[in-house]
């Protein structure tokens, strides 16, 4: 029984990166020689076993067979005679089908090391074809390693998947869990590129690969220009350190925006959301954002009952981390426009004048109407008002974005 490292671990040792997980693949023994030597089983699919003491992964090696479309339709087969080579190669990438030996010897059957020198994504084999997840693993690779180029033959075989309708056979909760994981990579960018090289996102993302449609002369120019004007804006939420849900919200700004054709919209950003299971909070921040895009810049020249107006359509009083959340958003699309100063003072003049709504004393101003329920709202928004048209009195007025 020999145990080696694998995958990406390996990958990120000779890449100098830290490793904060280790897989590891074990050839020659059977699912009873690993219990015999003290190993748990867990693998549901197929056997793999945690170690007794350090509680990493170890799986036997194994082949598959492709018997069905999408990710779930593969038969696993598990023996001592299956070698270490017949596991690397149904791996995605070469990148990724390397191997360490307890001796610290790298097995390298398929070229990974020469692909990390030369920065590219190639697959291992034609196996590569027969899951579609894989597309979206390569293109999450993309956002992680954005100095790596996906290898011409690869992006082909990519697009062959996806002529062949693979891409659509995937469960939405696995395409989220991939798109999601890029979206917090340091240059998701990179993911939409790939996605849209191969063909992948008009079938993942159609609402978001509309950005660059020219199909439409009139539109041509504006629509490229909102594909990358939209990409820059998420590597800058990205570069912010920003939440998932931020950046989500950032990357569906543009496909919440209704044009004169009447496409876009808040349909467009719910359709996609319930298409891919997407969760309520990245969904609500990104249906916000899209809904109060226009309300946010024009703020500045609210008066005070419109200002207590978006707090209370944004649920602000109750969630103000949620608007705060929508003002980086709207602020990563502002400072693309080259207003950053301009955005940074409209975000904490909006976040100042919901904190003077949210000080009002609401069960002071209950008490006093003297048990009429029915007069009790209306009284604590004319009081919110009342303090949020005192405070702007005072307060320095920022100029809006853009």
């Amino acid at each position: 029984m020999k145990t080696y490292v694998v995958g990406g671990a390996v990958r990120d040792e000779l890449l100098g990166l830290p490793v904060q997980d280790r897989d590891h693949v074990v050839v020659g023994a059977t699912p009873d020689d690993m219990v015999a030597a003290g190993f748990r089983p867990v693998g549901k699919d197929f056997p793999v076993f945690l170690h007794p003491e350090t509680q990493e992964e170890y799986a036997l090696a194994r082949t598959e067979r492709k018997t069905a479309p999408g990710y779930h339709g593969f038969v696993f087969h598990t023996s001592p005679d299956v070698t270490l080579e017949d596991d690397l190669v149904r791996r995605d990438l070469t990148i990724n089908a390397m191997a360490r030996a307890d001796d610290g010897s790298i097995h390298d059957p398929y070229g990974g090391q020469q692909d990390l020198d030369a920065r590219l994504f190639r697959h291992v084999s034609s196996a590569f074809a027969e899951d579609p997840v894989r597309i979206l693993r390569v293109a999450r690779f993309a956002a992680r390693f954005a100095d790596f180029r996906v290898a011409d033959d690869t992006n082909a075989l990519m697009r062959s998947m996806v002529e062949a309708g693979e891409v659509d056979a995937l469960v939405p909760e696995r395409v989220w869990q991939e798109l999601s994981r890029g979206l917090m990579e340091r240059c998701p960018s990179r993911m939409f590129a790939v996605l849209r090289d191969c063909g992948a996102l008009a079938r993942i993302m159609p609402e978001v690969d509309a950005l660059w449609d020219q199909s439409r002369p009139q539109l041509q120019q504006l629509e490229a220009d909102n594909g990358v004007r939209t990409m820059r804006v998420l590597d800058r939420a990205a570069a912010c350190g920003h939440t998932l849900a931020v950046r989500f919200a950032a990357l569906m700004r543009e496909p919440g925006r209704d044009d004169a054709a009447g496409r876009g919209g808040l349909d467009a950003i719910a359709a996609l959301c319930k298409r891919l299971k997407v969760p309520n909070d990245c969904r609500d921040l990104a249906l916000m954002t899209a809904r109060e895009q226009g309300a946010v810049g024009a703020a500045p020249t609210f008066d005070a009952a419109a200002l207590v107006a978006l707090f209370g359509r944004c649920d602000a009083l109750r969630k103000p981390e949620r608007f705060a959340e929508m003002l980086l958003a709207a602020e990563c699309h502002a400072v693309e426009d080259g207003d950053a100063a301009g955005a940074a003072a409209l975000r904490a003049w909006l976040l100042a004048a919901l904190e003077v709504a949210r000080g009002v004393d609401a069960g002071a101003i209950a008490a006093g109407c003297g048990g009429d329920k029915a007069k009790i709202p209306e009284a604590v928004l004319a009081a919110r008002i009342d303090a949020v048209e005192r405070w702007k009195a005072q307060a320095q007025p920022p100029h809006g974005p853009g």
